[in-house]
């Protein structure tokens, strides 16, 4: 009887070790093509390969629960030889990933608990979700649920509603100042409230080529021409005016209020 669990144990955790080698081999692959090929890496070839990884995993947990399968949990490994030595039989049994089975890695690859740190986190998440009572939780979650339903409908709007949305927001939104903007009309079109002081740089009355160009507006009296000496006439180019007279015609000009 004992010979018989012993052999059915041996075959088990052969056929074990040999799916799990399988799942391995797999990830190695993925994990290669994640790094030097994923230029050339599909979305579909990505989807292939998970499901490849869920059908292994699911492979191993049904050999995990089959009957005839003995429960792993009764099993206790006991190290019977501790060395600070290389051993090279485990180095090769574990892909050199353990070279050595001594005092301090046994604590780490045989342990069935997580380590304190994670126990006490756990303990205190168990802890803080036993304080919240079921009404509370119960309105937690529908609020969540309320936030991820009105999330995905956001999501799955056509681009055009959304846009149709934000048209329509933009044109009930005032964006203007309606005084502004007749205190802008009024002082273009009549000249309301626009300053009537003489610019500086202004020349005396008197002077030849002034004159009113209209009553009730500004002339050409209130904006220096520039003809003296300041402003020779270049020889060889006859008629040409000045860049400086250019200039104070045009201010000149844009400050007529049939100009604007």
């Amino acid at each position: 009887m004992q010979q018989r669990e012993e052999k059915q144990l041996e075959s088990s955790v052969e056929s074990l070790i040999s799916h799990v080698a399988h799942l391995k081999n797999a990830l190695h692959s993925f994990i290669y093509k994640l790094e030097n090929e994923y230029e050339r890496l599909t979305w579909p070839s990505v989807l292939d390969n998970f499901a490849l990884l869920s059908g292994q995993l699911n492979t191993i947990n049904k050999l995990l629960r089959n009957e005839k399968t003995p429960s792993f949990r009764q099993q206790v490994i006991i190290p019977l030889l501790l060395s600070p030595d290389r051993d090279e039989d485990l180095a090769k049994l574990t892909e050199q990933r353990v070279p050595v089975f001594s005092h301090e890695i046994v604590p780490d690859h045989l342990r069935t608990k997580p380590d304190p740190e994670v126990e006490e986190q756990e303990k205190q998440l168990s802890a803080e979700a036993a304080r919240i009572g079921p009404e509370v939780a119960q309105k937690q979650i529908q609020t969540l649920n309320k936030l991820c339903s009105n999330l995905l409908e956001k999501l799955n709007n056509p681009r055009e509603d959304r846009d149709l949305e934000i048209a329509a927001l933009r044109l009930t939104k005032q964006s203007f100042n309606s005084a502004d903007t007749n205190a802008l009309v009024a002082a273009v079109g009549f000249g309301k409230g626009l300053s009537k002081c003489r610019p500086p740089g202004t020349v005396a009355p008197g002077h030849p080529g002034q004159g009113p160009i209209m009553s009730g507006g500004p002339t050409l009296q209130q904006v220096t021409i520039g003809l003296g000496s300041g402003a020779p006439q270049q020889q060889g180019q006859p008629g040409k005016m000045p860049s400086n007279i250019k200039t104070n015609i045009k201010a000149a000009s844009s400050m007529h209020p049939y100009n604007r």
